[in-house]
């Protein structure tokens, strides 16, 4: 009932603030009653997809396109495993959803891990599922329909491979499954699940610098994610974007001595699917067929059109844009303190928080867990959560038998 309550709260406040808006042709943006734009954030299916899994990255500010390597990069940029320093890895994160609404049946589960074939060839894997607990639908008079319970997943695996010392490419296939209300009738229309492929393709540079004294690391990356088919729940031909994603992140490590490292990430996203209108707009049906134009676009019109079709133009696509700021200091590669931030323009969602964490490895087990503390009034399904993450290295357990 919580759940539903919720909802139900949140779908009257938002009627309750369009109903009363109107579109402004000089801004091209609809307004308040205050005569202020109103936002327009990018709506996707499988939205589960770019929440950040692991504990690691979440203490960061979600920044790790080129962070140091661990099993989670999957998540980020794949070409960055075959930088990986162990052989084998393996990691499993769990991240609680909610939790301030008092509900403790809504989580998030990553399983990732790799193996390096040699020097130059890294194969990785992950398992992604999000359960969103447990549901009881009613129909418009409020009768039971019965109980369901919502879940999300992802298979997927990547190959990783070293072009050069510094230079290597990935790229990652993935199924996505999506089960929100199956059998469910909404106006009439069946519910049904949803199922896409993907893929993904990353680049990472690493080389290796010098800081006035010190030795360290500096690289970039990119990561082209979640590029695969629009979905749909229902059997009409209108369907919905998945989360494709242009991830370019940035890192410089210093190593000031055998014992103390410090790392620098910056990470800069957009979202490569269509900019949506305002309902208001008068542009926003130009063929008169009761859907949406952006929502028609194929697959390849929203990821190439995604930089320059926003309703109010180019100052519009700069919003779009949400950067992580991360910071890592890692104490003789057994102890680490984390902390980040995270930015999104209000009118685009609005999503700011700080973040810290801390992570502390024993033998060939390494434990990591991370806070979110939010910087804005826009409520966070992570505001006030700890995550928790769990490696496992292969590499160095054989190292322990071998010494016994």
């Amino acid at each position: 009932m919580k759940k539903v309550f919720s909802i139900l709260i949140t779908i009257l406040a938002v009627t309750g603030v369009f109903g009363q808006s109107i579109f402004d042709a000089e801004k091209n943006c609809t307004l308040d009653a205050n005569g202020n734009c109103l936002p327009t954030p990018i709506l996707t299916a499988m939205p589960f997809l770019r929440i950040a899994p692991d504990a690691r990255g979440g203490a960061m500010g979600e920044a790790g396109i080129v962070a140091d390597p661990s099993a989670a990069s999957m998540h980020y940029n794949a070409s960055n495993l075959a930088f990986a320093e162990d052989k084998n890895a393996i990691s499993l994160n769990f991240t609680p959803w909610l939790r301030n609404l008092g509900l403790d049946d809504l989580y998030l589960t990553y399983l990732a891990g790799y193996t390096k074939l040699d020097k130059y060839q890294t194969l990785g894997f992950n398992v992604r599922y999000f359960s969103l607990g447990s549901i009881f639908f009613t129909d418009n008079q409020g009768g039971s329909t019965g109980e369901g319970r919502p879940r999300e997943f992802e298979i997927g695996a990547a190959y990783a491979r070293k072009l050069g010392d510094n230079f290597s490419a990935a790229v990652s296939g993935k199924f996505l499954f999506s089960s929100l209300a199956p059998g469910q009738i909404s106006g009439g229309i069946i519910i049904n699940n949803a199922t896409s492929f993907a893929t993904d393709v990353s680049l990472t540079y690493r080389k290796k610098t010098k800081i006035s004294d010190y030795n360290g690391y500096w690289a970039i990356g990119m990561n082209i994610s979640n590029l695969g088919a629009k979905v749909t729940y229902t059997d009409n031909i209108d369907k919905d974007f998945i989360p494709t994603n242009l991830g370019i992140g940035s890192m410089l490590r210093i190593d000031f001595d055998d014992y103390n490292t410090l790392a620098f990430c910056l990470d800069v996203n957009k979202l490569l699917v269509p900019s949506p209108w305002s309902i208001e707009n008068p542009k926003w049906d130009a063929n008169k067929n009761n859907i949406a134009d952006w929502r028609e676009k194929t697959l390849f019109q929203g990821v190439f059109g995604s930089f320059g079709d926003a309703q109010a133009g180019f100052s519009e696509e700069l919003k779009e844009f949400y950067y992580s700021i991360g910071l890592e200091y890692v104490y003789s590669k057994q102890f680490a303190v984390r902390s980040g931030y995270y930015y999104e323009n209000a009118l685009k969602g609005a999503r700011k928080f700080f973040t810290i964490g801390a992570g502390i490895k024993y033998n060939v087990f390494e434990f990591n867990l991370s806070y979110l503390a939010p910087s804005s009034i826009q409520r966070n399904p992570l505001d006030n959560t700890l995550r928790f993450g769990l490696n496992f290295n292969f590499t160095g357990l054989k190292e322990s038998l071998q010494d016994e």
